[in-house]
């Protein structure tokens, strides 16, 4: 396994302790809303990281490649959207606001994140493993 993959999986694994650490505190209390504002930074450097190192290494060997081109079409990951997610939900948050709403979009970003990590880590991985 390479070190740039590595290094994503351990922090995949920081990430998703990060995110059940806040719903443990509860998203709604003080402290649990402390600990989501401060993943925001290494959630949002670790996405744009693999937007950068990750996905164009494998957007390009995609064009040559059918099965992995249907692979990245199969689980419709679009890593760009994702950090979009991702920015929205700080942006509409990090001031301390909350809705109704407000628990219904955490879990739901937290279910984005994990189907993003599961097909990382199940088969994209080793498709850039591959290549490299």
């Amino acid at each position: 396994m390479s070190a740039l993959i590595e290094e994503f999986k351990k922090e995949h694994s920081e990430i998703l302790a990060l995110l059940d650490e806040v719903k443990q505190l509860g998203i709604h209390s003080p402290e649990g809303r402390s600990k989501l504002i401060s993943a925001k930074e290494f959630l949002l450097a670790h996405l744009n990281k693999e937007n950068e190192l990750l996905y164009p290494v494998l957007d390009k060997e995609a064009e040559d490649n059918k099965e992995l081109q249907n692979e990245l079409e199969m689980f419709a990951i679009d890593p760009e959207h994702l950090t979009r997610v991702v920015h929205e939900f700080f942006d509409d948050y990090s001031g301390g606001d909350t809705d109704k709403d407000f628990q219904i979009n955490f879990e739901s970003l937290f279910a984005s994140l994990n189907a993003r990590i599961r097909n990382e880590e199940e088969s994209l991985y080793r498709e850039y493993d591959d290549i490299k």
